[in-house]
């Protein structure tokens, strides 16, 4: 049966998008006595960019890690596209295969090149065949703008060129919804636009996101959703505009009084 209101009462999400395809319900995770989330509710709809942000240690990138299961939860429920998250085998793989990840170092293969990096996913779990998975990489990779770097080994590449390399790697899998863990917070200040300017790209097209950053003029840029993170609780969501001009708990004005003030 469809719940006939799939808002919360509690909840002060302002921006619906479409269909919900992530949602998070009263999930709680622990390490050892540390309760680093907190019964945490959230609802990501289809080409909705929510940018998660709050000082360190408040839980965000656990989220983010827990939403395609690198990270597993206590408790609670995590639903892709209306799939709960199996606990591991074949269904895990297909289901993660629908959530592409972005991590803050890269994880590039060391021993591919480019060009086999973007085309491993496809091919293996996709069943592409090698002609039209390269077909499909050296695309992304002329939209990420590296197409020139595919036969180059990673190593070779700056950090900037690496993690779009690693963009356009998620992209080739078709995913759902993109996950980004901090993607620009491993790079050098003169490459975080390269990477920045991707991400809004991809924002602007509808691709569906869920970034973790520090990034405050892509938070105002690109977002639809800002939810803000402290402890381990949500402390606070809104539109970014309402968020940065009129935050409305005591800790997300501590936070950006910190961060804005730099």
């Amino acid at each position: 049966m469809e719940p006939t209101d799939p808002t919360p009462a509690t909840s002060n999400i302002t921006v619906r998008r479409g269909e919900p395809l992530v949602v998070v319900t009263d999930v709680n995770k622990h390490f050892g006595e540390l309760h680093v989330l907190k019964n945490i509710n959230a609802v990501v709809t289809r080409g909705e960019v929510v940018v998660v942000i709050g000082p360190s240690g408040s839980g965000k990138s656990t989220l983010c890690r827990a939403i395609n299961r690198l990270e597993t939860i206590d408790s609670g429920v995590i639903t892709i596209d209306g799939q709960a998250l199996p606990e591991e085998g074949r269904g895990l793989a297909r289901l993660r295969a629908d959530v592409g990840m972005v991590f803050q170092a890269f994880n590039l293969f060391a021993h591919m090149t480019v060009l086999q990096n973007v085309t491993l996913g496809p091919i293996k779990v996709r069943g592409l065949s090698k002609a039209d998975a390269e077909t499909r990489a050296m695309a992304l990779l002329e939209r990420v703008g590296v197409a020139d770097q595919a036969h180059k080994m990673p190593a070779q590449l700056s950090g900037g060129q690496q993690q779009r390399v690693a963009i356009a790697r998620a992209l080739a899998m078709e995913p759902k919804v993109i996950l980004l863990d901090e993607p620009t917070s491993a790079l050098d200040p003169e490459m975080i636009n390269e990477v920045l300017e991707v991400m809004i790209d991809l924002a602007n097209d509808g691709m569906t996101m869920i970034v973790v950053t520090h990034e405050m003029g892509f938070a105002r840029r690109a977002a639809n959703r800002v939810i803000f993170m402290a402890e381990g609780e949500i402390v606070e969501e809104s539109t970014p505009d309402r968020f940065f001009t009129n935050p409305q708990t005591t800790r997300a004005k501590d936070f950006l009084s910190k961060i804005l003030a730099h």
